[in-house]
């Protein structure tokens, strides 16, 4: 794995991967043999000169990590894998992209060990890998000590000419830059083709001058079938102190195949069996399918340098330890995920505290404070926003902006100015989870999640706690109008799954909200606030809060002592609304539950008994929230008082009146529910 490592046969290990790419394609009649082909020569450079892993732990924490933006390309990885020594046996590779195999058609993290993140989403490999390396530099920062260094690895990613079409890439190479993660390395696939045949109409960036503009250190014209000359143009970049780099190789999508070398043919499909046997013929690989020569095992096997390696830091870990052995202890914690023992107190205390007081403020601020208390106690919490802190209140005492001086070095800050980039701060949090020893939250407006949502997604599927605070979450903004006011955007996100979604009322909802996306390690979090300020609702207990929906108000607390007639639903700012149109309709002799729900996402997984309990089978529902009705419906209600339009720029008061949001218009809603229309 050092750049001086023994390599006797740089072919044959190239041809490995070729072989098995072409062969596993061909056996799944799906996938994409291009990329693999074109970039094995790189990936031998990489993986047998530079890259410190250990196959028998994938887990290692001081490892490089390895990145394949370009996901599609799917099968170098597992190549990788299988040859290096990673359980990935041979029987995987052949059930590539098959029902509960290891070898999806993407990377999938979780799934296959080795794989660090789940790509194919273009361009969110390279912008996780700018997290990764993030996360690395600052817990070198904030653990290493003089003589006793245990973070020091680097961030490896190809990527091709699909992620660098998209957006999100300019994005994270900006920001890259700008913090100077000279141990980001960035390995270009220069082959010029995508789906749609050769990138030179649509595609006319000159990729080296855009990374040299935003800071980074580019390495260009690099022959990326020549190993040799790859691998120095890797060791060149190691060397740089306070830049990034892109290494630009040029490549032949499908090298080794007579027919389809160089052109869109070799992307997206299959090579076909008489082109299989041509290349075979044209790379000299006189194998069958699936059969790759002792000789190649030898020298990819990465096993024995991978455990000297672990070896060499564990023992450096342990010196470290007896020099300081509470730092060691937190970071073993903090790699690990696990939160404080203390913490579940601090949660606690936070809750009741805010019960007591009981303040009337936005639940955006609400959010703040709840993140006083949070970040005090949890010094892994790193924060942000995309260009909004005043607005989201993300920032706290114990979080100072992040910032690096002209060497690179950081101040130590925790609170990080993203820019207007909402889609690569939500990616970006997601290397840094994925890399360990972090929990990023970043925020924005409710209604720019849409820049961000495939991110969210991505958090989702790869079960990493990210918590992102979303606030202004509805058409109580006010006069900044439609293009700002939030209306699918919380059933939208309450679709994805494994996403937990809260709309808290009052700041011991929010605390709650906060508590449990913060206890629980794996699944993303959206925090919905508002800009307005909402009174904080009476109730005489805290504990069923954290199962996303809870029994608010009895008739029996506005003065009627009978059963409720029917259940009001709410949540967030409309919560103080349903509460006002209980006590009118008590006036008038119609008892009502109110029930406040913050996460539906939660809600849904408690018991049937549970549910049942909050909303009795025989009693109608109706639910208040601004914003699409859509979603209310799975719950049985009779009627929803919704908005299922677009807003209006107006003050929030007069918004509230025109969309009837108003406790004359529940109660009117709940009247003709129960048939009481006099």
């Amino acid at each position: 794995m050092a750049s001086n490592a023994p390599v006797q046969d740089p072919s044959l290990m190239a041809n490995a991967i070729r072989a098995l790419a072409m062969d596993a394609v061909q056996q799944a009649n799906s996938g994409h043999p291009g990329a693999p082909m074109g970039m094995a020569d790189m990936a031998v450079a990489l993986w047998a000169r530079h890259l410190r892993h250990n196959p028998a732990n994938p887990k290692w924490a001081d490892r490089d990590r390895f990145v394949l933006s370009n996901g599609h390309g799917s099968m170098l990885i597992y190549a990788l894998l299988h040859l290096t020594g990673y359980d990935l046996p041979m029987s995987e590779l052949r059930n590539f992209r098959q029902l509960h195999s290891k070898t999806a058609g993407h990377p999938e993290v979780g799934i296959t060990p080795g794989v660090e993140t789940t790509t194919g989403p273009l361009g969110q490999g390279i912008t996780n890998a700018v997290g990764f390396a993030l996360a690395e530099k600052l817990l070198a920062h904030e653990f290493n000590r003089d003589g006793h260094t245990i973070v020091d690895h680097r961030t490896y990613v190809f990527l091709g000419d699909g992620c660098l079409m998209e957006g999100i890439s300019h994005e994270a190479v900006a920001l890259a830059g700008a913090w100077k993660l000279n141990k980001l390395i960035a390995l270009y696939d220069d082959n010029g083709i995508s789906i749609d045949g050769q990138v030179a109409p649509w595609f006319i960036d000159n990729t080296p001058q855009r990374f040299k503009a935003c800071g980074w250190n580019v390495i260009d014209k690099v022959d990326g079938h020549d190993t040799d000359a790859v691998d120095r143009a890797i060791a060149e970049a190691k060397q740089s102190a306070t830049q990034p780099t892109l290494i630009v190789c040029k490549t032949a999508i499908g090298k080794g195949s007579p027919n389809r070398q160089g052109t869109a043919k070799a992307h997206g499909e299959a090579l076909g069996a008489d082109e299989i046997k041509l290349t075979r013929e044209a790379l000299g690989w006189a194998h069958e399918p699936f059969v790759i020569p002792e000789a190649a095992y030898e020298q990819w096997d990465a096993r024995h340098a991978g455990l000297a390696a672990e070896t060499a830091w564990v023992d450096a870990f342990e010196r470290y330890a007896q020099a300081y052995p509470e730092l060691a202890v937190e970071f073993v914690r903090r790699m690990d995920g696990e939160l404080p023992k203390q913490f579940a107190q601090v949660a606690v205390d936070a809750a009741v505290a805010a019960h007591a007081k009981a303040e009337t403020v936005a639940s955006r601020k609400a959010s703040q404070l709840a993140l006083e208390a949070f970040t005090k106690s949890l010094p892994e919490m790193l924060g942000g926003s995309a260009d909004l802190t005043g607005s989201n209140l993300t920032n706290t005492s114990s979080t100072p902006a992040l910032r690096f001086d002209a060497d690179g070095q950081s101040n130590g800050g925790r609170h990080i100015n993203y820019g207007v980039r909402e889609f690569g701060m939500a990616a970006i949090m997601n290397g840094v989870a994925l890399h360990g020893g972090y929990i990023p939250y970043g925020g924005t407006f409710l209604t720019f999640s849409d820049y961000s949502r495939n991110a969210i997604r991505m958090a989702a599927l790869m079960k990493q706690r990210v918590v992102h605070v979303f606030t202004h979450d509805s058409i109580g903004l006010g006069e900044d109008g439609p293009t700002h006011q939030s209306i699918e955007h919380a059933a939208s996100l309450r679709l994805i799954p494994n996403l937990d979604v809260w709309r808290p009322a009052d700041t011991a909802e929010t605390v709650i909200a906060w508590a449990t996306a913060l206890q629980t390690a794996d699944r993303p979090t959206a925090l919905l606030l508002s800009r307005q300020n909402l009174p904080y609702a009476p109730k005489s207990g805290l504990d069923d809060i954290a199962k996303g929906a809870y029994v608010l108000a009895e008739p029996t607390e506005v003065g009627l002592r009978k059963k409720a007639q029917a259940v009001i639903i709410a949540t967030g700012s409309e919560v103080a609304l349903a509460l006002h149109a209980q006590q009118l309709l008590a006036v008038k002799g119609i008892a009502v539950r109110v029930v406040s729900m913050p996460s539906t996402t939660v809600f849904d997984r408690q018991t049937v008994a549970y549910k049942n309990a909050v909303l009795p089978p025989k009693l109608p529902r109706i639910a208040v929230e601004m914003g699409s009705t859509d979603g209310w419906w799975k719950y049985g209600v009779a009627a929803v008082v919704g908005i299922d339009t677009f807003g209006e720029s107006a003050p929030a008061g007069v918004l509230f009146k025109h969309f009837g949001f108003t406790a004359d218009n529940v109660v009117d809603t709940v009247r003709v529910v129960l048939g009481k229309t006099r």
